[in-house]
């Protein structure tokens, strides 16, 4: 499949079909993919967390569930769908790759000093590799989604499946073959054109396509 086709057909997908595990060679370059995405000083601050078995999977959704919620409580849809995904990627980023990194001596700055980094990269560029992941699930024909985990339930994640205390969770893909599932109404507000958001020269000019 093409780049612009690859691209063009990403969305995120909410529903899979459980009986059909991710090939474990698909599974490989998904994430040779991933470790191929930039980072800052090439620290690569990230780390990825598969779960593909039953056990593993249900431990996640037992561990993110809302602790409120009583046991005869029915699952959202959201919820129904995406616990169908035979495969989850726990993206986590590592700040003190990043700190350690900018502290040696090719780059200069000699200490750690975290207000040296306005933007945290680690958390930038474990997104990007994220998104390598979906783009490479379209190009192998499975569906994914990426989505968080609610703040209160990272501390019980990381201790269900041993994550340092110095690790942060970014987010989760879901992957696997999609199912049929209703188009999220969020797509009603429909994709911001061009125009509108990039910006010639300076911040209110619109970009004019072939300009």
């Amino acid at each position: 499949m093409e780049l612009r086709q690859v691209i063009r057909s990403r969305r995120m997908v909410r529903a899979y079909d459980p009986a059909r595990q991710v090939p474990p060679e698909v599974l490989d370059r998904v994430l040779d993919h991933a470790v191929r995405a930039p980072s800052a000083g090439f620290s690569q601050g990230w780390d990825f967390v598969v779960l593909t078995s039953a056990q593993e999977r249900a431990r996640f959704w037992d561990t993110t569930a809302d602790p409120d919620a009583g046991p005869d409580a029915v699952p959202d849809p959201w919820l129904r769908g995406v616990s169908t995904a035979p495969c989850l990627v726990l993206c986590l980023s590592d700040r003190d790759a990043y700190l350690d990194r900018y502290a040696e001596p090719d780059k200069g700055w000699g200490d750690r000093d975290e207000a040296r980094w306005p933007v945290p990269y680690w958390d930038v560029d474990t997104g990007m590799a994220a998104m390598l992941m979906l783009l490479t699930a379209v190009d192998e024909g499975l569906g994914a989604l990426f989505f968080g985990v609610p703040p209160a339930r990272h501390p019980v994640v990381r201790r269900a499946y041993g994550i340092p205390e110095g690790r942060r969770i970014v987010g989760v893909v879901a992957m696997g073959y999609a199912a049929p599932d209703r188009r999220s109404p969020s797509l009603r507000r429909g994709r911001r054109p061009v125009r509108e958001v990039a910006h010639r020269g300076r911040f209110g000019v619109p970009w004019e396509t072939g300009a």
